[in-house]
């Protein structure tokens, strides 16, 4: 993938922490220019300081909330006055919460799905004239529990099956416009979000937080947790040129936790 990323405008939103920070901080690495979107300043700051410190190129950052249209919308108009292009979108905001079903209050699903879903249609179609231009890739970030619902984490196994449903639609598109479009489902990885996971999960089982994290890698059989970097290394292939042939997929990176055909 030597050259293939160098002065690429890559966007990424949740680009301040986790496994956004993680792919954004891979690009950077390659020679491209990204662009972090996120609601913290703080956050994306810490992001844009520690991946300038490793790869050099500092990236820019949009403080914006993508849960509404207008904060979208000034990503957008950010990358359109510095830029005029975007060859790469990346969509990994998006945090929804896991508990007993009886406590997830209708504001917690309409929470979830305006980032985490909403948030990626709309930069989708925001972007989508400069990546057909650039011909250009989308890669959508979204789970395992798009695959495997889960009674504790029913917000976020819906709102990953309509992205998944969204992605796979939005590749038929991509094939005439000469965009790829294709979806990442991490399983348990290790950021600050997995961390308050176990949290949540604890509180509605009755059980210690080690307790949880101990059943889940048990209950899988896995040898560890995925890292960002897992994330990211499949994130470079899917929009290097090696890979152009690969559309419309849906690829996950969870050490075999998957059960089933898929």
């Amino acid at each position: 993938m030597a050259n293939d990323f160098a002065g690429k405008i890559v966007v990424v939103s949740g680009g301040s922490r986790g496994i956004g920070r993680g792919i954004a901080a891979a690009f950077a690495g390659q020679g491209a220019r990204t662009v972090l979107a996120a609601s913290s300043p703080q956050n994306l700051n810490a992001a844009a300081d520690a991946i300038a410190g490793a790869a050099t190129l500092r990236p820019d950052i949009v403080v914006a909330d993508l849960r509404r249209e207008e904060g979208c919308a000034m990503v957008h108009a950010f990358v359109l006055e510095r830029y005029g292009r975007c060859d790469i979108l990346v969509n990994s905001a998006g945090a929804t919460r896991a508990g007993a079903f009886a406590a997830l209050t209708d504001e917690l699903w309409q929470d979830g799905f305006a980032l985490k879903f909403f948030g990626c249609v709309r930069l989708c179609r925001l972007f989508w004239p400069m990546l057909a231009a650039a011909h250009g890739h989308v890669v959508n970030i979204i789970g395992g529990a798009a695959r495997t619902p889960d009674p504790e984490f029913l917000i976020g196994g819906s709102v990953n099956a309509a992205m998944s449903n969204f992605t796979k639609g939005l590749s038929g598109l991509g094939k005439r416009d000469g965009v790829n479009v294709n979806a990442i489902l991490p399983g348990m990885t290790e950021t600050e979000r997995v961390e308050q996971l176990f949290r949540q999960r604890a509180e509605a089982s009755g059980s210690s937080v080690e307790e949880v994290r101990a059943a889940l890698v048990a209950k899988d059989g896995l040898a560890r947790l995925g890292t960002p970097r897992d994330i990211a290394a499949l994130a470079l292939f899917l929009c290097a040129e090696a890979a152009r042939h690969i559309q419309g997929t849906a690829i996950a990176v969870d050490g075999g936790a998957t059960p089933g055909l898929y």
